[in-house]
């Protein structure tokens, strides 16, 4: 089995975070993890977003996460335990992670009252 890398709390770049989060699947993991208060493994992430992503997808989004710096992930058995490293990132960049997740909550917040608005707006075409 392959090592798993985790980055120095220097080599943790802004760079490098904004990217990992740039995708939406990995900031809503990312977001859900942040307010989690124990580790999480992969399969708390089958449905992300009313999505189904394949366990090879999330080893993947996973993965980008850890080389950013933002999570910490350990081996038990055959199941991979995650947890973030806010308090890391904090340190080194103080505010981001909380902007980042705010953010992401108040973008989830509009995005459910859009769908909304489509399924009223689909319903009353539909009658």
């Amino acid at each position: 089995m392959k090592p798993l890398v985790h980055p120095a709390i220097e080599d943790i770049t802004v760079e490098g975070i904004l990217h990992a989060l740039s995708d939406p699947v990995r900031a809503a993991i990312y977001a859900q993890m942040a307010g989690a208060s124990c580790a999480m493994n992969c399969s708390n992430f089958l449905q992300v977003s009313d999505r189904s992503i394949p366990k090879s997808t999330l080893s993947l989004h996973f993965r980008a996460l850890r080389e950013a710096g933002l999570i910490r992930s350990e081996r038990r058995g055959v199941e991979m335990h995650n947890t973030t490293r806010c308090a890391d990132v904090e340190q080194r960049f103080p505010g981001l992670i909380g902007a980042i997740v705010s953010a992401h909550g108040a973008q989830a917040v509009e995005r459910a009252k859009l769908a909304k608005r489509k399924a009223a707006a689909a319903r009353s075409k539909a009658v």
